[in-house]
């Protein structure tokens, strides 16, 4: 039911969250608040326990991609407006093959990007826990500077937008032509209060334009919650800054010991930028420390395809997002059923996420799974 001080102190817990209130992008950072330009960067963060709770409860998210492919302008072979409508719906569209630009809903003129994504905490519920996580590719038509990967704007249901700054490591690296980070920040009390409802993320520091690595970024809230009329679960949340390609194929994520009970229930969430759907290769298995590790898809995201550029749950779209894309153009914040992989009697737990051909930047996995009595 808190964050491990171990592996916050092991991972560079550096500044402070605000919550400062900001009603447009130009707002100024307090001269009491760490800036986001002096937040730390690393090339590589391998992943880390960020929170672990045994509760009655469970995991919720929020998430959204902050770019898509434009409408307007003048391209070839295709008529731009009919050849994105229909790549926002596309099981294979990538975005290396559009012109991408800004979703911007918000109609606040001090803001160039902003998308929402429902939240839903059970009625009767306490949150515990919760993290936004944020990231993209800052260089594609367009390069953007770095200052500004620590900051976004949040508002809560029918509020105005805070500034949030990264709590932690953020990581950035530049590879494959692209120019990668991610950050995140706890943002516990805000949710708390808030609770369920429509919530606006602005400002992800993104790049629009058209090269081979594609642009792409986004979003996801992370809220663990307890509620006593739900089952005895495990609750984790672990992040870090991985890439895979062709020299370092598979990620594997060991979560410790998890006991599970026979027939137990479960599930797995990954954040993953520029997964590009209809290129084979990518999978993911869960392994429970007896038998064989088992694989895990849904309809939504196909075993050897599951990093596809969606955001799903278990399968389906169950959250309310603002827009709504089948086809977020490389960025995915995916829910899998464990309730296949989870082998009667196991006592731990470890997660491999493995490519073919796909380059893919590895940001969170989160995890609610029954725990033994």
């Amino acid at each position: 039911m808190r964050e491990s001080a171990v592996h916050a102190v092991r991972r560079g817990l550096l500044y402070a969250v605000t919550a400062m209130a900001s009603v447009t992008a130009a707002a100024v950072t307090p001269p009491s608040v760490s800036s986001a330009a002096s937040a730390e960067e690393g090339t590589r963060i391998p992943f880390g326990e960020r929170y672990h709770a045994v509760q009655h409860g469970g995991i919720v998210r929020a998430a959204n991609s902050a770019i898509t492919c434009r409408t307007t302008g003048t391209f070839t072979p295709v008529t731009p407006a009919a050849a994105c409508d229909a790549a926002r719906d596309s099981a294979t569209a990538s975005n290396d093959r559009y012109d991408m630009f800004y979703t911007d809903l918000d109609k606040d003129p001090n803001t160039y990007n902003s998308t929402r994504g429902e939240l839903r905490v059970p009625a009767d519920a306490k949150v515990s826990y919760a993290r936004l996580y944020w990231g993209g590719n800052l260089r594609v038509g367009e390069q953007k500077p770095p200052e500004d990967n620590g900051r976004v704007l949040i508002a809560e249901p029918g509020g105005a937008y805070k500034e949030v700054l990264s709590d932690t490591l953020i990581g950035h690296r530049t590879a494959g032509g692209a120019d990668a980070y991610q950050a995140s920040a706890d943002i516990t009390p805000l949710v708390r209060s808030a609770s369920s409802g429509v919530y606006t993320v602005a400002q992800i520091n993104v790049a629009m334009g058209r090269t081979a690595a594609g642009a792409w970024g986004g979003w996801t809230m992370v809220v663990a919650y307890e509620r006593p009329e739900d089952p005895l679960r495990h609750l984790a949340v672990w992040d870090g800054f991985e890439a895979l390609d062709e020299g370092h194929r598979e990620l594997r994520v060991g979560f410790g010991r998890l006991p599970t009970p026979a027939r137990a229930t479960g599930s797995l969430g990954i954040v993953a930028y520029d997964g590009d759907p209809g290129i084979r290769g990518d999978s993911v298995t869960v392994g429970t420390g007896r038998g064989n590790a088992r694989s895990i898809a849904d309809r939504s995201n196909p075993a050897d395809d599951v990093l596809n550029s969606g955001i799903a749950d278990t399968g389906s779209n169950l959250i309310k997002r603002q827009p709504a894309y089948r086809n977020t153009l490389g960025y995915d914040s995916d829910v899998f059923d464990l309730r296949e992989a989870l082998v009667p009697g196991g006592d731990t737990m470890n997660v491999s996420i493995r490519t073919g051909r796909d380059s893919i930047w590895l940001g969170a996995l989160f995890l609610a799974v029954d725990a033994r009595r």
